[in-house]
């Protein structure tokens, strides 16, 4: 550890873990000054979060954490000892205060935070500082912004902290790390890439023993390889050739190989995707198919594979794509069947490149070594996986055999062969077997004729039985399994030959006990050599790997999938581990293929961002105040108030703009709308309310959808029920239908839903609508922004809206108060007469005997009813009076002389 570290009594006093060179200049830095730190995939920042933690873990500090994941919100939990730790996800108001009051860390939910902000729950200006997670997340409307410009507006002096591992958010969009700097208010940026020297020598010290296998693969494969990549190509030059002007230059072949390839795509045609044809939405679609397609080749089995081959050949996928047309497919269709039949449909299935090496280093190489170490307890071999079809895969392997398992595989896929090779003919003997063999089922006489209604009925609910089957068994992969090591595998090992003599018998026996006990009970219950196939975590979830090894230290690791994050959690895992054992890894990759080059890629793209990122730090101009602790920060100002409220000179003096009020329901806080009212001087009050989204006013209530949920409230019915409620409560209720600002503004069938007549149908549903609620006003907003400008000019000259009237009607109880006092259907239609508001109906209805009685009342007593002449004389007028259009007389026609047009053709 640095020797700094000692000299610091803040430190001294948090009784902190040790920690790397590199960690230590992270967390010495970000302790000393507010920043965002951003590093590298792999390299975690758990053991600074922990230190930093124990830092502030006293009941004298308050501090939040945001955007921590369940599974790091547990893992911190435990760390720290479970003491002043408090984890809040949906505990009643009055809890959380009395929590907020006892100090600690808290880990709060970004939503119920910035409510308890609004509502003064928290004590702002106590609050020690603020931790943010996964900064690489929030932009300036987002609900994390908007908590941390809550807190910077009543506290100046606490602190924020901000991590994020995706270098590669930041380079996407004009200035975004800038945003996102200015948005969490910090002036400080800390990059720490794998290249950086400190990190380099920390993990240069004790280094794990690599091993890297680069296992060739067949000739078959290259061939199928070739194919993929040259109709992948022919596609990217149609996708260039159809959009001449716009700039593709991320699209390639090499970067479409990438995981996030369609993420970074999507972001970037964000905003003219609503201007491509349907044949270039259909080229990028079919670009992730074919990636999908070539990995497939490589991660999974060739029985798989081919089993999805056939699918792609089928007529109805044919139909619609474009690829299946090209040159290459006809050959990759055609020698895709190379890698499971032999000569005439003999079945003879190649085996995966990657399970001979494998089998070889859990059947020689670990066995060799455990004889030089002369004991088998503790012994843990770690297999890590992609993902979780393929540690069922390496499962069946190691239990059943390659032989069997690719049989009953071919058997489950339907695969059709009419002999068995030589390798195959134990099986022969097996019942499955027999079906196989038989040609495929003729239609039988009773097929053709019409089943009863019953009886397909009974079909219909047969299949899709049998479907929701095969989705369970698709779903049943574990992301664990634990195998144990057979006494036959050591004592039958011999190193002159140098392989096992049981290599086709199954001699790694399952552990069925998962369910019922914890991994680490696990591994202290079996004092065999175990093997654990497990599925490696990439980004997001960095936790759960570091615990892992830290449980399980494991004596040999198998890398059965690249991961650059994976093997720099090993990395990180054996430096901490300091121990003159070294860790030995196996790293197996497919030598010159798409995994190579995948992994080389996403290597070379994270390098290109540190760069873009060092680059970025050196141009970037800060303002003095961006922290937000003055008042002339630019983010913290509240802008949107009108001419007249920013006059100061009226009346000879300055005057206090008058408050603005707006009732937002809970529910609203998981959008940015809530964030952006609040920007334009507009206070928030959170409530729970059940009718409407948003109260400008008394008399206007706002229920928000976007485009999907109107679709669904639509079907559902649910939006005509609102509706009713919002008309008997609220004089000018409004329907706001709000559009994705990334997206184009308007009502196109063809960028809101498929071209068929279901797009008609919600026109249609929606068009009813209006015509059912005469008083409903639906309002377009091409943006959450658009919208909140809309809702201050809705605001202007008019009264603030009653809590107390809000509160009132907006239970549950009141509506149902309303259902039993009233007659809904009377209720409904008094709403609609002349002079009837939100503030006379009730009292109109308690005075009123029926309309025959307020038939015969005259407008004077009807003023007495309503409270409001104006309102009395426009329900006279409209009971009483003659609407009826008065007709016009009908004026002669005159008939022009000299061409006769005033008779026809034949003088009549």
């Amino acid at each position: 550890m640095d020797t700094s570290t000692e000299n610091d009594p803040l430190l001294e006093k948090a009784n902190i873990e040790p920690m790397l060179e590199f960690e230590t200049q992270i967390f010495l830095d970000i302790v000393r000054s507010d920043g965002l730190i951003i590093a590298a995939k792999g390299l975690n920042l758990d053991l600074i979060l922990v230190n930093i933690f124990k830092v502030y873990q006293d009941p004298g500090n308050l501090v939040l954490v945001l955007n921590a994941t369940d599974a790091e919100q547990k893992y911190f939990h435990e760390k720290l000892g479970k003491t002043d730790v408090y984890i809040e996800h949906n505990n009643a108001a009055v809890k959380r205060s009395e929590e907020y009051l006892c100090g600690g860390i808290h880990f709060a939910s970004t939503r119920i935070l910035v409510v308890d902000l609004l509502k003064k729950r928290i004590p702002i200006e106590k609050i020690t500082g603020i931790i943010v997670l996964r900064a690489h997340r929030i932009f300036e409307s987002c609900n994390e912004a908007f908590a941390l410009k809550l807190y910077r507006q009543s506290n100046k002096t606490g602190f924020i902290k901000a991590f994020s591992n995706s270098p590669q958010s930041f380079t996407m969009g004009f200035c975004n790390v800038e945003r996102v700097m200015r948005a969490i208010f910090v002036k400080e940026l800390y990059i720490w890439p794998r290249f950086h020297a400190s990190v380099r020598d920390s993990l240069k010290k004790h280094e794990p023993q690599v091993i890297e296998l680069h296992i060739p693969i067949s000739e078959h494969m290259k061939k199928l390889q070739t194919y993929i990549l040259e109709i992948m190509n022919a596609t990217v030059k149609e996708l260039k050739r159809i959009n001449p002007v716009l700039e593709m230059h991320e699209i390639t072949v090499e970067n479409c190989l990438t995981k996030k390839f369609h993420k970074i795509l999507q972001v970037q045609m964000n905003e003219i995707w609503h201007q491509l044809s349907n044949r270039s939405t259909q080229l990028i679609a079919e670009l992730k198919t074919l990636r999908h397609l070539l990995l497939q080749m490589f991660y999974s089995d060739p029985i798989t594979f081919y089993a999805t081959i056939l699918e792609y050949r089928k007529p109805e996928y044919a139909r619609t794509v474009d690829w299946v047309l090209n040159h290459s497919a006809e050959l990759l269709f055609r020698d895709a069947g190379a890698l499971v039949y032999s000569g005439d449909k003999e079945f003879n299935p190649e085996f995966c490149p990657k399970w001979e090496a494998l089998l070889e280093i859990l059947k020689v190489e670990v066995p060799a070594e455990i004889k030089k170490s002369k004991s088998t307890e503790n012994t843990t071999v770690l297999i890590l996986c992609s993902d979780q079809r393929t540690c069922h895969q390496i499962n069946e392997l190691l239990t059943s055999g390659s032989h069997l398992y690719l049989f009953f595989l071919a058997l489950k896929k339907k695969i059709p062969f009419k002999t068995l090779s030589s390798r195959f003919k134990n099986y022969e003997k097996l019942p499955e077997v027999a079906k196989s063999h038989e040609p495929e089922e003729k239609p039988k006489l009773r097929s053709s004729k019409r089943l009863k209604p019953d009886k397909a009925k009974k079909e219909t609910e047969t299949k899709k039985e049998n479907h929701e089957e095969e989705l369970e068994e698709c779903e049943d992969f574990q992301s664990t399994y634990i195998l144990t090591m057979s006494q036959s595998v050591l004592e039958d090992f011999d190193e002159s030959v140098g392989q096992d003599k049981s290599s086709n018998e199954s001699v790694f026996t399952p552990f069925t006990q998962l369910e019922n006990m914890d991994l680490s009970q696990i591994i202290e219950s079996i004092t065999a050599p175990k093997i654990l196939i497990q599925t490696f975590k990439g980004g997001e979830n960095y936790v759960s790997l570091q615990n892992n090894l830290e449980i399980l230290k494991p004596s040999f690791v198998i890398m059965y999938h690249s991961n650059i994050t994976t093997v720099r959690e090993i990395e990180m895992y054996e430096a901490h581990r300091q121990s003159d054992t070294k860790l030995k890894i196996y790293f197996l990759i497919h030598a010159a293929t798409v995994e190579e080059q995948a992994y080389l890629t996403t290597l070379r793209r994270e390098k290109e961002a540190f760069e873009f990122l060092i680059e970025t730090k050196a141009n970037m101009v800060v303002p003095e105040d961006q922290d937000g602790k003055s008042d002339q920060c630019l983010t913290l100002q509240r802008g949107g108030t009108s001419p007249e409220e920013k006059n100061t000179r009226k009346g000879g003096g300055p005057q206090e703009p008058a408050k603005k009020i707006v009732i937002v329901d809970m529910r609203e806080f998981r959008s940015d709308l809530p964030s952006l009212i609040h920007k334009r001087g507009i206070e928030i009050e959170p409530l729970t309310i059940t009718v409407g989204d948003y109260i400008l006013t008394p008399d206007i209530c706002v229920e928000r959808k976007s485009i999907s949920d109107l679709i669904s409230s639509l079907k559902s019915g649910r939006l005509y029920q609102q509706c009713i409620q919002m008309e008997r409560v609220y004089s000018k209720p409004m329907l706001l239908i709000e559009f994705d600002q990334n997206r184009p503004f308007g009502w196109k069938n063809q960028f809101m839903i498929s071209e068929d007549t279901y797009s008609f149908s919600i026109q249609e549903k929606l068009l009813l609508l209006t015509i059912h609620f005469p008083k409903l006003k639906i309002i377009w907003s091409p943006s959450p922004y658009a919208t909140a400008q809309l809702f201050e000019e809705l605001k202007q000259g008019k009264e603030e809206p009653n809590i107390e009237y809000a509160l009132a009607i907006g239970g549950d109880q009141d509506m149902d108060a309303i259902e039993t006092k009233f007659n809904s259907n009377i209720y409904d239609f008094i709403q609609r007469l002349p002079g009837i508001t939100t503030k006379n109906m009730d009292r109109f209805l308690k005075t009123g005997v029926n309309m025959q009685t307020v038939l015969s009342k005259s407008e004077s007593e009807l003023t007495e009813m309503l409270g409001n002449s104006v309102d009395a004389k426009a329900m006279h007028t409209a009971l009483h009076e003659n609407c009826v259009a008065q007709k016009e007389p009908k004026e002669k026609p005159q008939y022009s002389r000299g061409r006769g047009r005033g008779t026809n053709r034949r003088g009549k």
